[in-house]
């Protein structure tokens, strides 16, 4: 039989032992912090909607709104947010620099609004004079295909159609930029 004193010392160890596995549970965790980069993979998903704007913003957007076939080929920026998210509004203006920037080296960009008012959210378009088309997620469904767990949020896709990575939060323009270049200077997909 054990002494009192191993008994109370065992007893000790039980909280140690217990904070030990949380800590290497959260280490094991992919960081869902704002401003986390997560490295995803897999096929991009659809994007087939009307666009939010009755303006035709952008040249080289088909009539039908986005498809596949505007931004198939090409480095593929999707940007979840809405007019009520404060830190989307920090970093819309980031997001409008860089669509103008990269558009003629093959990046496009799309807006999705996240269970948003309609008329809010396009005030919220004219207001920061976005240049490139969004579409509605009005029941979170494609939020939810690019598992997107909160606003704002940044998928990126290279133009062979497969994800690179999630970014979580407000994102500031030379980290953008970074994720950005990086998958510009992958080699091409095989034709």
């Amino acid at each position: 039989m054990a002494s009192p004193r191993t008994k109370l010392f065992l007893i000790a160890l039980i909280p140690v032992g217990i904070l030990a596995g949380l800590w290497l549970v959260a280490a094991a965790t992919p960081s869902q912090e704002p401003g986390a980069a997560i490295e995803v993979s897999g096929p991009l998903p659809d994007i087939s909607e009307p666009v939010l704007t009755e303006e035709r913003l952008v040249s080289d957007l088909p009539s039908s709104g986005v498809t596949p076939d505007y931004y198939a080929g090409h480095v593929l920026v999707v940007n979840f947010w809405a007019s009520w998210c404060g830190p989307c509004r920090k970093e819309q203006p980031h997001l409008e620099t860089l669509s103008k920037e990269y558009h003629d080296d093959g990046v496009r960009f799309i807006g999705v609004n996240f269970r948003d008012d309609p008329a809010a959210a396009r005030e919220y378009l004219r207001e920061f004079d976005v240049t490139y088309p969004s579409v509605q997620d009005r029941d979170g469904k494609i939020a939810h295909r690019f598992g997107v767990p909160y606003l704002p949020a940044t998928v990126l896709a290279g133009p062979d159609g497969q994800l690179r990575y999630r970014l979580l939060g407000a994102q500031e323009e030379p980290e953008l930029r970074g994720f950005i270049e990086e998958i510009l200077s992958e080699p091409a997909p095989p034709s």
